[in-house]
């Protein structure tokens, strides 16, 4: 019995981190995921991921590694293989994950931006197939955009990659840490809308709290925001309205400068897209003279959570040259 040649994505986020193993061919062969825990520093963070990756590669039979790919939540460095986020990843600061894993792993690593890979998997095995001009959203931790132009991630000069999710939506809202104030991120990600109703029920004047929110103000978090506005509580509500304003205007931004055949949603936050859609619709609906918005099609990833493993493994398929194909 031969080997099984094998590829491995990483899917590196401020909460957890995810790996899967493919064949060539984009078949999942196995995967699994655990918390990142990043504030715990980034030597106990690499551990845990390469622990990850051997657990998953133990779980195949005769399986022969060929490459890494690893996408992770920016700022990050692709050329030298260094991730530079203190932000989303706490103590994170210039660490060089690519060779501590080409190191540990004898294999070619390559480094992606969470978004990219995320957007390569839904082009790949998920709802952009075929498609030669998408735009991906993901709304979780943070807001993270791709964009695909025939087949190839979109990269700006020096092959930085672009932060759509930081472009400003509202120039009075708060101070985001990447310096300006009311960009989509601290808006509308799901810490942002967490800490936006923390603020409105400290801030009631009657002294009234909903009954949905906990003892301590800081355990809500935006799936409780989401379930209470489904219930019909006001102040959730207001605030989930007030999130899907903000998106509204951020596709809008972002359809008129790129002008997509497709929109690919993702994300724990759209996870309630159908609380945000009506608001999205009719605002895309009014902003349709020059660039036809309402009739750009927005769809939700087919990939769910696995979409940046995908993504990750195309990634690094197509650095071994392997020419992967779309199933």
């Amino acid at each position: 019995m031969g080997t099984t040649p094998i590829v491995t994505g990483v899917d590196l986020g401020g909460t957890n981190v995810r790996a899967a193993a493919f064949d060539p061919n984009g078949k999942l062969l196995r995967h699994a995921q655990v918390p990142i825990q990043a504030a715990q520093g980034p030597e106990a963070g690499l551990a845990r991921i390469k622990t990850l990756i051997e657990t998953v590669l133990g779980q195949i039979d005769q399986a022969e590694l060929k490459g890494i790919g690893i996408g992770s939540t920016g700022p990050l460095d692709r050329e030298t293989g260094r991730i530079q986020n203190p932000y989303t990843l706490p103590t994170w600061e210039d660490v060089d994950i690519v060779s501590a894993l080409s190191t540990r792993f004898s294999v070619p690593v390559a480094l992606e931006n969470d978004a990219d890979t995320a957007a390569l998997g839904e082009y790949w095995q998920g709802a952009g197939k075929g498609i030669s001009r998408l735009l991906a959203l993901t709304i979780g931790t943070g807001v993270g955009t791709a964009v695909i132009l025939g087949g190839e991630v979109y990269r700006g000069w020096r092959g930085i990659h672009g932060e759509g999710g930081h472009h400003v939506v509202d120039p009075s809202g708060p101070l985001c840490y990447c310096g300006a104030r009311g960009c989509m991120e601290i808006l509308v990600a799901g810490p942002s809308i967490a800490r936006l109703a923390q603020e409105a029920v400290a801030a009631a004047s009657d002294g009234h709290r909903p009954a949905w929110v906990p003892a301590n103000l800081s355990d809500i978090d935006a799936r409780m925001v989401s379930q209470a506005a489904r219930n019909g509580d006001p102040l959730a509500s207001a605030l989930m309205q007030s999130a899907a304003s903000h998106i509204a205007v951020g596709l809008l931004n972002m359809i008129t400068f790129f002008v997509p055949e497709v929109i690919v949603l993702s994300g724990s936050v759209m996870n309630d897209y159908d609380l945000f859609e009506p608001t999205i619709r009719s605002y895309l609906s009014q902003c349709s003279i020059l660039v036809p918005s309402s009739s750009i099609n927005i769809v939700m990833a087919e990939l769910g959570n696995d979409a940046g493993v995908y993504g990750a493994a195309y990634a690094i398929l197509r650095e071994l040259d392997h020419q992967p194909n779309q199933a």
